[in-house]
C-alpha cells in the first residue's frame, strides 16, 4: 500500500510505501493524541463528498486550537494517495493531520504539521445491524465535543464492548441522559411518527453523512431522552462506511424485525442523490 505523507521530513508532500512512511517519535499525535482526521469514501478513484470533509478538517483544527491545514494541499495529498492504490475500488481514505513533533507532554511547540492520508479497503456495508450501548457517557459539555480527533480511546474501549455482545457498533448517551451518537456513526430514530436525531448541542459529530441526510430527506434535530427508546419504531446508522443503515436491536430492544418505511425511504434517497453527486 502506498500514502501520502507532508511534513515530518516530507516536505510539501510525496507518495510512499507505507513501510517508507516515517515520522518523529515525538509527534504530539502519537504522544498526547493532538491530531484530527477525516475518514473519506473513495469508489472507483474518485472520492464522495471531500469538500465537506476537509471543510470538517478545518473546522476540528480550529477546534482543538491547531493551525488550520493547508485544505488546497490535503486534497492534493488525496487525489494522489487513491491515484497510487489503483486496485482499492471501494477504498477507506483517512486523512491524519497533527500538530507535529512537540514536547512528551501536553505543551505544545513551534513546528511543522504532519499530514498523513493513507488507505485501506471499506468492508461491504451489512443490509441491517445491531447496536450496543456504551456503559460510559459522551460529555457533551467538554473541550473535544463535536470534534474528530485523534484522540480516540473510549470509541475503542466502547466499540470492543459492543463487538463483546455480538453488535457492530456502540452508541453513547451524553450526560445529559440523552442519546448522542455512536463511536463512528450518527443515530437516526422514528419516535412518534416523526424522523429525529440528536442536535449539535446534544454531543454528536457533525457527521457528513448526518448532514446530506438531513438535506436531502429531511428530519428534525431534537434531544431523544434515552428512558424514550423503548417507543421508537425505527433506528438507523449514518456514516461514511454504513451510508444509511438500519438497526433492528439496541442491545435486548428490539425495535423491528426488518427496516421500516422511513428508513426504506431514507436510504433510497441517499443512494440516488449521493450517485448523481461525488461532491454536494
Amino acid at each position: 500500500m502506498k500514502v501520502w505523507i507532508a511534513g515530518a521530513g516530507h516536505g510539501r508532500g510525496a507518495v510512499v510505501d507505507e513501510a517508507e512512511a516515517r515520522i518523529p517519535v515525538a509527534d504530539h499525535g502519537i504522544t498526547v493524541g493532538d491530531g484530527v482526521f477525516e475518514t473519506v469514501r473513495a469508489r472507483h478513484g474518485r472520492p464522495f463528498a471531500l469538500t465537506r470533509h476537509l471543510r470538517r478538517l478545518a473546522r476540528s483544527a480550529e477546534g482543538l486550537g491547531m493551525e488550520t491545514p493547508d485544505l488546497d494541499l490535503v486534497a492534493e495529498g488525496v487525489g494522489l494517495a487513491i491515484a497510487a492504490n489503483p486496485e482499492l475500488t471501494d477504498a477507506r481514505v483517512r486523512v491524519t493531520v497533527t500538530d507535529g513533533a512537540g514536547p512528551l507532554g501536553s505543551e505544545r511547540a513551534a513546528g511543522e504539521q504532519t499530514l498523513i492520508v493513507a488507505l485501506g479497503p471499506f468492508l461491504p456495508i451489512a443490509p441491517h445491524t445491531v447496536v450496543a450501548l456504551a456503559p460510559w457517557p459522551r460529555n457533551e459539555f467538554g473541550a473535544l465535543a463535536g470534534l474528530k480527533t485523534t484522540s480516540y480511546a473510549d470509541n475503542v474501549l466502547a466499540l470492543a464492548h459492543a463487538k463483546a455482545r455480538g453488535a457492530s457498533e456502540a452508541v453513547f448517551r451524553n450526560v445529559s441522559g440523552n442519546l448522542c451518537e455512536g463511536t463512528g456513526s450518527n443515530v437516526f430514530v422514528v419516535l412518534d411518527g416523526r424522523l429525529v436525531t440528536p442536535p449539535l448541542s446534544a454531543g454528536p459529530l457533525a457527521g457528513i453523512t448526518r448532514e446530506l441526510v438531513l438535506e436531502w430527506y429531511g428530519g428534525e434535530e431534537e434531544d431523544v431522552p434515552m428512558a424514550r427508546l423503548p417507543e421508537v419504531s425505527e433506528v438507523f446508522l449514518t456514516s461514511t462506511g454504513r451510508d444509511v443503515q438500519p438497526v433492528l436491536a439496541i442491545d435486548d430492544l428490539k425495535v423491528s424485525q426488518g427496516p421500516g418505511p422511513v428508513t426504506l425511504e431514507a436510504m433510497k434517497v441517499f443512494a440516488e442523490r449521493s450517485a448523481d453527486d461525488l461532491d454536494p
